[in-house]
């Protein structure tokens, strides 16, 4: 390769857009720099018939080339498939000014869409190497538009895209790929889940993991990759054909919508890959460190909010319309329609790390116009111990990760004591953390699992976390799990146990989905995928994150019942309420204004007590010209070891009439969940008994059967 100075035409070029604009007459590059002293642009232009591949280092005048902070120039050249990267000059003084300018660094532009394509696993191309390309969106929407599915009426599953089809059980023609997950979308419909949430689809290094695999000594991946080196360039590595990733991407995204089920990406603003100082200096620290990250003002070291060794100084002006202008992107080139914001609470500290009243950047996301329709979901906590969990914003489009419903839950199915009345708030909708703040129970996220954290099959066979695999002799993942091994730790062949755990599996899975509030689904969850009580599986590329699909079959019960759920939750609004419930004044919860009344195992007589294990609650059904609910009573039973006997009480408006036992949770599949033709009859103030750890739903139609 030949390395010359610039040998072709330019001009001054204009400010904006930040990154690389093809235009008509060449290509303008625009990139912010405010502390650097020299800015050079690399280009790496490849071979072709008439010219050998070669270099160019193009100097940008500070007199010519800058506007403000952006330095800037145009190429009048035709090439487009040139591939460019910035070396900046500038103080290397850390302990004086925070900036650690090193122009030997090639470095990523922030703003680029695309970084030269490579399979997973694959190392990083040598460093001198430009890997920023240029960007030609040339894809077929189709008149694709936003599915625009009313939150309260969403159900959300949280996958990672190569996890979710890598397993050769898979039996998929690309497995672990976008287009792996488009030949998954039968299964995705017949599960009936209204939005996929895909774990972090932008660029990282897998290969950044400093841990071993214990057995075989071999590096460990950074699998989930939740350690960005852009905001806007694609994974590539998650491409069946990663020449064409981006239009694969897109082409996943509109078999999604066609199949009426939307796109919600799961997005890391709060840090980068760099880490600390003992990082790789990819792109922000060798442009600004000072306004792209949060330090100390007297040392400059780096304030480590995010628990990864640093933390974006989100709320700087020049940060904000980045990640503004990242989202924008997704939305109106891309058509995701959400985002999940990775510790999000960060978006609210100010340059100093301290917590702000109003933060801009939270403010910026909700009211932007092109987010405007755009689902927003924050996991309203940090690192650093900031938990804000019904208080991350009064802005009703913000949605939360509520982790109080997964922990009360999680505590009530597992015995503890005192868990009655915290199990309660969360079925209705979490009143207690959104009422007070004008929003609604669709601002709450339910969900028992998650990527981070025990699966639902590990939740009950695991009282520890069992991460020795992840190379850390245990030390990493969390400690409080609120979990119950139901007997005996990890796999066992005891059939008392295994009936426990599955029984416990149908009854969280039955809360999770009647509460008010929106459902998700951790991927796997449905057909019981274990993690071996690994709690902190991010850096595992294997079957502890591979999904196995036979497992659809082994355990098509569980996936049965998990479906019925779903479907019984779509087919009635009143699980999906808008607003929070009513409480009638009828101190004998019969009176027709009442939307929701609590029972324990006597009808209309409540029991909050600290040692009580069971709740039951009846939702009120009601008829008018635009909607129609039935009457449910539903029954809970949180002992370890006691079954409970429950008095039903009489359906509302109609004494004669009779409730029908639809779900048992203790029952063998398909009995564990019965059509309303199917269902037994079940006659008011007679008895029912509630296995421990069980559940069982009644329902009475108010049309008949």
């Amino acid at each position: 390769m030949s390395k010359k100075k610039n040998q072709i035409p330019t001009s001054r070029g204009s400010a904006l857009p930040a990154g690389s604009t093809i235009l008509s007459k060449g290509i303008n590059f625009s990139i912010f720099a405010r502390h650097a002293e020299a800015v050079t642009l690399v280009i790496d232009m490849p071979e072709t018939a008439k010219t050998p591949q070669q270099q160019a280092e193009i100097a940008l005048h500070p007199e010519v080339n800058r506007t403000g902070d952006l330095w800037h120039i145009q190429l009048k050249t035709d090439r487009d498939d040139l591939r460019y990267g910035y070396r900046l000059k500038g103080l290397m003084s850390k302990e004086t000014t925070g900036l650690v300018y090193d122009e030997q660094i090639l470095l990523l532009d922030p703003a680029s869409h695309i970084h030269t394509p490579r399979v997973w696993g694959e190392k990083l191309s040598e460093p001198g190497i430009p890997r920023c390309e240029l960007i030609k969106h040339d894809f077929d929407w189709q008149d694709d538009q936003p599915l625009n599915i009313p939150l309260a009426k969403s159900i959300i599953y949280e996958l990672h895209v190569r996890g979710f089809t890598r397993h050769l059980s898979s039996k998929v023609s690309h497995p672990g790929t976008y287009r792996g997950i488009m030949e998954k979308i039968p299964y995705l419909q017949e599960l009936g889940i209204t939005a996929v949430e895909l774990m972090p689809v932008t660029e990282f290094d897998e290969n950044d993991n400093v841990f071993r695999d214990l057995a075989s000594g071999k590096p460990l991946k950074n699998f989930w990759g939740y350690n960005p080196i852009s905001f806007f360039a694609l994974k590539s590595g998650y491409a069946a054909d990663t020449t064409q990733h981006i239009n694969e991407f897109k082409a996943m995204v509109l078999a999604l919508h066609q199949a009426g089920i939307e796109v919600i990406l799961d997005m890391v603003f709060n840090h980068t890959g760099e880490g600390g100082y003992d990082g790789t200096t990819s792109s922000f620290r060798g442009i600004d460190n000072r306004i792209y990250y949060l330090l100390d003002h007297d040392t400059h070291e780096y304030l480590n909010f995010s628990g990864c060794g640093n933390t974006m100084n989100c709320n700087h002006p020049v940060v904000r319309d980045l990640i503004r202008d990242a989202l924008r992107y997704w939305v109106m080139e891309m058509h995701v329609d959400g985002f999940r914001f990775d510790l999000a609470s960060i978006l609210g500290r100010d340059t100093s790390g301290h917590l702000l009243a109003n933060p801009p950047m939270i403010e910026m996301i909700a009211e932007d116009p092109v987010l405007r329709d755009t689902k927003i979901i924050a996991e309203a906590w940090d690192a650093a111990g900031l938990y804000q969990v019904g208080t991350f914003s009064t802005d009703a489009r913000w949605a939360e990760w509520n982790g109080m419903f997964r922990d009360d839950v999680r505590a009530f199915m597992a015995g503890l004591d005192n868990t009655v009345g915290n199990l309660a708030t969360r079925i209705a909708g979490s009143a207690d953390l959104y009422q007070s703040s004008l929003r609604h129970p669709f601002n709450s996220i339910n969900f028992l699992t998650s990527h981070d954290g025990f699966t639902l099959s590990d939740l009950v066979s695991f009282n520890e976390k069992h991460n020795q695999e992840n190379g850390e002799e245990n030390r990493d993942g969390d400690n409080h799990n609120i979990s119950w091994n139901s007997g005996a730790e990890g796999s066992t062949h005891n059939k008392t146990i295994q009936d426990l755990r599955l029984r416990r599996i149908r009854s969280m899975i039955l809360i999770l989905l009647l509460s008010q509030g929106v459902p998700m689904i951790n991927a796997g969850d449905e057909f019981g995928h274990s993690k071996k009580g690994n709690n902190n599986s991010w850096c595992q590329d294997n079957n502890t994150n591979w999904l196995n699909w036979d497992l659809v079959e082994k355990n098509q019960g569980l996936f049965r019942f998990f479906k019925h759920c779903i479907q019984l939750r779509k087919a009635h609004s009143i699980f999906q309420r808008t607003s929070f419930f009513k409480q009638g004044e009828d101190a004998q919860c019969s009176g027709d204004n009442l939307e929701i009344s609590w029972h324990s195992t006597k009808p209309c007589l409540e029991d909050w007590s600290a040692k009580c294990h069971t709740l039951a609650f009846l939702l009120h059904g009601s008829k008018t010209v635009s909607d129609q609910n039935d009457h449910f009573f539903i029954m809970l039973n949180g002992d370890r070891k006691k079954d409970a006997l429950f008095t039903l009480p009489q359906v509302p408006g109609n004494k004669s009439k009779s409730w029908y036992q639809i779900i048992d949770t203790s029952l063998d599949s398909p009995y564990n969940f019965l059509s309303l033709q199917q269902a037994p009859a079940r006659i008011p103030k007679t008895t029912i008994k509630v296995k421990s750890m069980g559940a069982v739903v009644l329902q009475s139609p108010l049309s008949a059967i």
